[in-house]
Parts: structure tokens; sequence; C-alpha cells
């Protein structure tokens, strides 16, 4: 009884091909194969050996003839681009042995994989959790594939695709790019390559988003970075861990705590209908949504048109560069970090002493007092109510008479009394960008983290956030 030797030849060079595959090659009486990849390993047979190649989807029956000529005593290798065990021949071989009851004995020599090739060309993508999806449903049914596809874009997997396209397979590609998008920020590096290891060979580096299916072909391996990927020098790396942040661990994971909410954040929106809005509300209502848990801010949250835009351009240009709030909550929720970037200043007067004498002096609340010696000494900052809706009743009256112009006020009273109406009376002035969480909800914690979505717009359109926790 002869013997079945099941060979990866790798992607296609002949340098990618292992010296124990070689060895086996070399002693074969008989090799069967897929025709094409004779030409990457004729040069290493005998002459007195016996070549068996088929075409393409002959799998079965190359599977038979191996056998056939196993059980006429002769030594077989049967061989598989890649590795054999990764999409090829070898699970087909046991198989049939099992069905076939044969006494034939049946090894398997590993090869590199065409994904491991394409991985070396585009430097580091495989260097953390991976998986390897094809997307071929002619043995597997589409509904299962796309199942995996979820799970490798949620599990956060680099993820390796075979089979990504054919004559008759165009959309597929299509939708695992739609899938993962929902997972995925569209800037997460992908790297493709063309015929990895042959004369044909062609590496291309992109992103998620601007990924072009039409680009690659059934000779095409993919590979989809995950959260942590990224490309430098021209290379796509997925780093291990090595050489995290040293100077800030502990905000390193905080931000990327909050990256991973935001993300999740997201991608529960996009569930949910909604007008289009601008990408200052947008990273207002994420702030919003991550500090409550509350997706009803979808419906509360109002903001002047670019409101957001214009209060971080005044930031930026200089000009905004004092923040006034209610309540002392509100000044500590503000991150400090940001603060120190950015020279501004926030301040809350309740604990001025002049506060408590002029309250009681003139019949009003603490937090009314305050507001007024803040108009007093920073008319034009920006204002930001957490608790106290008569302060802010106060700062529009100031307004009306024209003793403040502030950059821009943020209305989050929160309370039963006089709380709708203040947010009421803020609306009409018109000229002032406005963030302004409607009805009686509201808070300390969401008039803060409004201040920061202010400060850290430049980390919006990279859905990037606390760079500052």
């Amino acid at each position: 009884m002869g013997k079945i030797i099941v060979a990866g030849i790798g992607p296609g060079s002949p340098e990618d091909i292992t010296p124990v595959v070689i060895d086996a090659l070399r002693q074969a009486d008989v090799v069967v194969g897929y025709q094409y990849y004779f030409q990457f390993i004729s040069q290493y047979l005998q002459s007195s050996c016996v070549c068996v190649d088929t075409g393409m989807k002959k799998e079965r029956e190359r599977a038979e003839q191996a056998f056939e000529w196993a059980e006429q005593d002769k030594n077989v290798v049967v061989i598989s681009s890649g590795d054999a065990g990764i999409y090829g021949m070898t699970p087909l071989v046991y198989e049939m042995r099992r069905q076939r009851k044969s006494g034939v004995e049946v090894c398997s020599l590993p090869g590199i994989s065409a994904f491991q090739k394409a991985a070396a060309l585009l430097g580091a993508p495989i260097g953390h959790d991976l998986c390897v999806i094809s997307l071929s449903d002619l043995m597997t049914p589409w509904e299962r594939i796309e199942q995996r596809i979820r799970a490798a874009a949620v599990g956060d997997f680099v993820t390796a695709i075979y089979n990504p396209k054919s004559h008759g397979r165009y959309w597929q590609l299509y939708r695992l790019q739609e899938l993962f998008l929902k997972e995925r920020s569209a800037d997460t590096p992908v790297g493709f390559v063309r015929q990895a290891g042959r004369e044909e060979q062609e590496v291309r580096l992109t992103t998620l988003g601007a990924f072009d299916p039409e680009e690659v072909d059934m000779f095409t391996v993919i590979l989809i970075g995950n959260s942590q990927s990224y490309i430098n020098d021209g290379k796509m790396i997925t780093p291990r861990g090595y050489y995290r942040e040293q100077l800030d661990e502990s905000n390193k994971i905080g931000q990327n705590i909050m990256i991973a909410s935001f993300q999740t954040i997201e991608k529960i929106l996009a569930e949910k209908p909604q007008p289009p809005r601008s990408l200052g509300h947008r990273w207002a209502l994420l702030h919003a949504i991550h500090t409550t848990a509350d997706f009803e801010m979808q419906d509360l949250l109002y903001t002047d048109e670019g409101a957001v835009e214009r209060l971080y351009h005044q930031v930026k240009e200089g000009t905004l560069k004092t923040i006034i709030t209610d309540v002392t909550m509100v000044t500590s929720g503000i991150r400090k970090g940001a603060l120190q970037r950015l020279g501004i200043e926030a301040k809350c007067y309740l604990s001025d002493p002049r506060v408590a004498e002029m309250a009681s002096t003139l019949g009003i609340t603490r937090t009314q007092a305050g507001i007024r010696l803040a108009v007093e000494e920073h008319p034009d900052a920006l204002y930001a109510f957490g608790n106290a809706p008569t302060a802010l009743m106060e700062l529009c009256d100031l307004i009306r008479k024209g003793k403040a112009h502030p950059a821009g006020v943020i209305a989050a009273p929160v309370g039963f009394v006089h709380v709708r109406e203040s947010k009421h009376m803020v609306k009409p002035f018109k000229d002032i960008p406005k963030i302004i969480v409607e009805g009686r909800k509201g808070g300390s914690n969401l008039a803060a983290t409004l201040c920061n979505a202010i400060l850290t717009f430049d980390d919006a359109e990279q859905l990037k956030p606390g760079k500052d926790v």
C-alpha cells in the first residue's frame, strides 16, 4: 500500500516552497493537482514521475485518482497552493479516506498560505488575533458566511478574505464592506495583494471607507485591520502591545474605552431613523448619550445650526477664553487637560464671597448673583448651565438689557420649576450659538460634557474622543 502526502506549495514563488515539500516532490511517483500549479513544481520532479493534472472544480476527481494510485503502492503527492489545509485538498483527502475505508497512509505538509505571504508584503497586519473567511458560497450557504463576517467584525479580528470575487460572484464583497463599516471606523486600514509571490504581483493599501471592491479579482487576498491597526511609512501594522504609551498609561486605557463606547453609540444610532444632522450636532449628541446612557437625547438635544463648530472656531482663534458655569459641579466636569491645552479658564462664582452678600441684599438666588458678577467681569464668555434655571433666566435678562454678550450658551438645567421656561427664554437670541437639552432633563454632567464636545471638536471626524481623559 502506498502513501498520500498532501502538500502546500506556497502562494506561487519558488522561494516560498518549503524544503520538506521539495523533498517530497523529488521522491514522488505520482503528483496530483490543479494543472495551473505544475509550472511551480515541475523542476523538482523525477523524469519518471506521473503528473495527473485537472482543471478547476475537479477536487473530488483529483482525490479519487490519488487514492487509486496509492492503492497501487505508489508514493503520491497531492498539491495545493498556499497551505493545503486552508481551503485546500487536505480535508477532502482525509474525508475520502474515511469514506472509502482505505488503508492508505495520509499525511499533510504545511505550506506558506497566501494570506501569510500577503501579510508579509503589506508589513505586519496579522500581529494579533485574526480569522480567515472565504466568500465562496459554492459549498457554504451565504447566510452562514454572513454570520461569520458579522462575528469577525464585532470581535475586532484582523480578517483575511479569500475568494473575494469571481465572474458570477460580484456583490458579496460589497456586502462584507457594508457589514464591517457598521462595526469598524471608516479609517480602518485595508491591504490587498493580487497574485502574491508571482510575477503579476500587486500590493495596495487603503482604508475600509475608501476600499473599492472593483479593484480586486479572484486572485486577490484582502486583509482588514482591527481597531488598533495603522498605516505607517507605507506599511500596515497591527501592534501586539509591546510599545503602549508609557507616559500616561491610564489616559490611553481611558481613551480606548471611550472610543469603544462612542462606536457602540454610533452603531445603535444607525439603527434608529433620524434626520440628517451636522457633524457638530452629532458630536454633541454622542457626548450627551455617552454621559447619560439615555438615547432620548436624540430627541431632546437641540443645537443651533453650526453652534458647536462656531464655538470651537472661537476657541481655536483665541477669542473665547472663558467658560462660566452656574455651579461648581459643571466646572469640575470640564476636562482639565482640554482647558490647559487650549488656554481656557472655567469659572464658577458661587464660592465668591460677594455672592452670598448680593443674594441676601437683593433677595435673589446665589446662582443668580453669581451670574450677575460673572457678566460684569466676563460678558463675552461661554455660559454653561447644568443645575439652576434661575441662573439661566438671569443671563437672559442681562442679554436683553445689553449687559451680556455671551459667545455661546449651553442650557441644560434640570428639575421641575421654571426649567422648561428658562430654555424657552434663551432660544430667541438668534445671534448667540446655543446648545439646549429640551424639557425637564439636564444636569451638571450634561452641561460639562457638552463643553467637552466643543473643546474636542477636532476629534469628531475621526470619532476618536477622550484624548484629554
